[in-house]
């Protein structure tokens, strides 16, 4: 079939697919998926040139990957560090380990095992993100638990795919060619960085001023593709390419112009992409060995979706969130296609593996969408239906105190407020905290302080004064932005886990606040000290001044706290001060005893 016939195949089956199947509550990727069957190979065979169709629209999830990279802004990519690098490790560690356990004891050698075991541990990036994107989800706690996995993932396929080329691509067996590979794409990566630091923005300013809308949207294709291709010269993804360039320009005043001229090139590849999968799909091998086919998805949709759970409950994400991430990401990826179809090209696995490998991951992405509309409509409403209300009753008059988070911090401000007869209303959103709290004879209310009816419930407009004592940072931060929203003259004095904590604070206009281990690490210093040797005029003289310093160096990096860079040159500048600053003292403290 002709170029322009197939473009008609596509949008009539786009049209009527994809609208019934979010109708039906499903979402648009199944529609897509669906649609690639009924029209494909196994299908009608009204197209059969599937392997063109997919490496072309790769693209849709090259541009995917652009505009979520243009959502997060430098500071909030190191935000999300604990996210990408902790439970994406896990997850792949522990799900590769469980895979290529299975498959040694079905039979296949160890190489075959640890191939098959990692790529079936690697979820898609471009369904879930658009399924969650979809839902408004990306921004929920299992949303940004889930990207971070998935980027990581993205990550790890690379020097699997290197090392694939190195142990049986022939000529790259040698180490120095390995190293040299490594110092190469280290080499460009920093070349991206640099350059679009310093080269995007004055190219778009340029535009802007000269250019036209087209010329814009034409940049701009041209900066994610360019990217894209120059990753993809070097052995790395083309999406990790483009979200570099995305997050280089997440700080970019053009980012919404960007975001908005790319989105519908996006959504369209896009959905070309998931139709490709769906027509890649070797339905022949579900009916001559479906045991075996159904056996390999539900096998990797209740091993992974096990080890994303427990992972979930380990790394203490809240309330429903560890099973929602279990749902979203326990289907296949599409970089297990690569990477299957790499080894298959050097061996290590026979065409009728691949065919199987290719249709289970397949399958679990046609799966997924029913697994997740039935967490959300039978599990998520049982679970509803059973659990406790949101928050306890709060009865009698209002405290001028109320306490948001009774962990260890707030327990010792409680007690000597109680010392002092002075009441106070205690809040704490961990259910298992309130009862060991209760058990102990304290009053205290369950609830999430971050809640306005909680709030509401708690008499804040009466109160004087809201201890921030939250341990959660994202909590704190929502819970401070909601008091000073509805109760402007309400004084929050709260506790900050770190600087940045303390600068999102300050953020939001809150000044009384307390750093959590500040005072407890300035006393054992202190301690120190004095064992060392040192007077003990000295120490207090020591401990003031670093004191006075480090509270005059959080105010003078809150103008900067979102700019990695500066702050890092603040910090680097502060430390010089100090060092002066110490040494003008012993000065002066010499002269003196002299």
């Amino acid at each position: 079939m002709s170029f322009l016939p197939e473009v008609i195949v596509f949008l009539i089956a786009a049209c009527v697919a994809v609208p019934l199947s979010r109708k039906s509550g499903f979402g648009s990727v199944l529609g897509y998926l669906i649609a690639g069957m009924v029209i494909g190979p196994w299908g009608l065979r009204f197209i059969t040139g599937v392997h063109a169709i997919l490496n072309f629209s790769q693209i849709g999830v090259v541009l995917l990957l652009f505009i979520i990279g243009l959502e997060l802004q430098p500071s909030r990519l190191w935000a999300l560090r604990r996210t990408v690098f902790g439970m994406g490790t896990v997850q792949v560690g522990v799900s590769t380990a469980l895979f290529t356990l299975a498959a040694l004891a079905l039979g296949l050698g160890w190489e075959a095992a640890l191939v098959a075991g990692f790529g079936l541990s690697l979820s898609s990036t471009a369904f879930v993100l658009q399924m969650l994107a979809e839902k408004k989800q990306l921004t929920d706690h299992h949303g940004r638990a889930a990207f971070g996995i998935l980027l990581f993932q993205d990550i790890a396929a690379i020097p699997v795919l290197a090392l694939l080329r190195v142990m049986h691509g022939g000529a790259a067996l040698h180490e120095t060619h390995f190293l040299s590979s490594v110092i190469l794409i280290a080499a460009v990566v920093a070349a991206l960085v640099l350059g679009g630091r310093w080269l995007l923005r004055p190219l778009f300013r340029f535009i802007v001023r000269f250019g036209n809308p087209e010329i814009f949207t034409a940049t701009a294709l041209l900066i994610v593709l360019g990217a894209g291709l120059i990753a993809d010269a070097i052995g790395l993804s083309m999406g990790l390419g483009a979200f570099i360039a995305g997050v280089l320009l997440a700080d970019s005043s053009y980012r919404h112009e960007l975001e908005a001229d790319i989105e519908p090139f996006k959504g369209l590849l896009l959905g070309l992409f998931f139709l490709a999968v769906g027509m890649s799909v070797n339905l022949g091998l579900l009916v001559k060995i479906p045991l075996i086919v159904i056996g390999v998805v539900a096998g990797m949709l209740a091993l992974k979706g096990a080890v994303l759970y427990v992972m979930g409950r380990l790394y203490k994400l809240p309330q429903a969130a560890p099973r929602n991430l279990a749902f979203d990401l326990a289907l296949g990826g599409e970089f297990a296609f690569v990477i299957f179809n790499t080894a298959a090209g050097y061996r290590m696995f026979s065409g009728e593996m691949v065919d199987v490998l290719n249709l289970a991951v397949t399958l679990s992405m046609a799966v997924t969408p029913f697994l997740v509309l039935f967490n959300e409509k039978v599990i998520q409403r049982f679970e509803e239906e059973h659990a406790p209300p949101p928050f306890d009753r709060i009865d009698g008059p209002g405290n001028p105190v109320i306490i948001a988070g009774f962990g260890r911090f707030g327990q010792v401000v409680g007690r000597l407020l109680r010392m002092q007869k002075i009441a106070f209303t205690a809040l704490e959103a961990d259910h298992e905290q309130v009862d060991v709290i209760r058990r102990f004879g304290n009053k205290i209310y369950y609830g999430d302080a971050s809640h306005l009816d909680l709030l509401r419930a708690a008499r804040a407009e009466q109160a004087k004064f809201l201890v921030l004592a939250i341990d959660d940072v994202e909590a704190s931060v929502r819970t401070a932005a909601m008091v000073r929203k509805h109760f402007p003259n309400l004084t929050i004095l709260a506790r900050a886990r770190n600087r940045h904590h303390a600068h999102r604070l300050m953020e939001l206009g809150i000044r009384i606040i307390v750093r959590e281990t500040l005072f407890s690490s300035l006393k054992l210093a202190e301690n120190l000290l004095e064992e060392l040797g040192m007077e003990q005029r000295a120490v207090a003289r020591t401990v003031a001044t670093f004191r006075k310093h480090d509270a005059d160096l959080l105010q003078r990096q809150f103008a900067v706290f979102r700019d990695e860079a500066k702050l890092i040159q603040t910090s680097r500048e502060a430390a010089k001060e100090l060092e002066l600053l110490l040494e003008e003292d012993r000065r002066s403290e010499a002269s003196l005893s002299a």
